[in-house]
């Protein structure tokens, strides 16, 4: 995978007036700085991870979602519990034959994080970190990120496999972190 090719299939999901992103770079784990490194580094659910690192919960806010058959795409924010505090921008696109419909249905009604639902349906499940990427801003991005436009900050893409099936591949940036 080009890391670079898919990052704009997913950004094409949903086209923009303004850029999004100005300027993405692969970066190599090793050289992913901290604590970028930790939060993306790895095969983990980041809505997990982020629930560890920020040391609550967090909610999903859907931005925008899209269905064409059995693919399901959406854009989401993920936020401190109970709070307007954003952790993490993402785009999910989802292949809903690898699940039950009842997963299904709750990942479309938006009100859990996926990582969640797979987690509490016991979807067999593995996380592919595809490639890190240094994300510098544009200003979609940076307004959703609460930081400033062409600021910069870390990301991933990954795919996740529900019961050995390629499932989902995700878009996951995390908001600004310091040290």
């Amino acid at each position: 995978m080009n890391p670079l090719i898919e990052l704009d299939a997913l950004l094409g999901l949903f086209p923009q007036d303004k850029p999004l992103i100005a300027a993405a770079e692969h970066v190599p784990s090793s050289q992913t700085p901290e604590p970028y490194k930790q939060m993306l580094a790895h095969h983990e659910h980041m809505t997990v991870t982020m629930e560890s690192y920020h040391q609550t919960s967090v909610d999903v806010r859907v931005l925008d979602q899209r269905l064409d058959g059995d693919t399901y795409a959406r854009k989401i924010l993920l936020l401190k519990s109970g709070t307007e505090d954003v952790v993490q921008f993402g785009i999910v696109r989802f292949n809903f034959q690898y699940v039950t419909d009842e997963v299904r249905a709750e990942i479309q009604a938006g009100e859990t994080p996926l990582g969640r639902v797979l987690i509490n349906h016991n979807v067999l499940r593995d996380v592919d970190l595809g490639a890190i990427l240094r994300i510098t801003a544009g200003p979609d991005l940076a307004s959703l990120l609460q930081m400033p436009e062409g600021g910069v900050t870390y990301g991933r893409l990954a795919t996740i496999f529900c019961n050995s099936k390629p499932a989902v591949d995700l878009l996951e940036i995390s908001a600004p972190l310091t040290a």
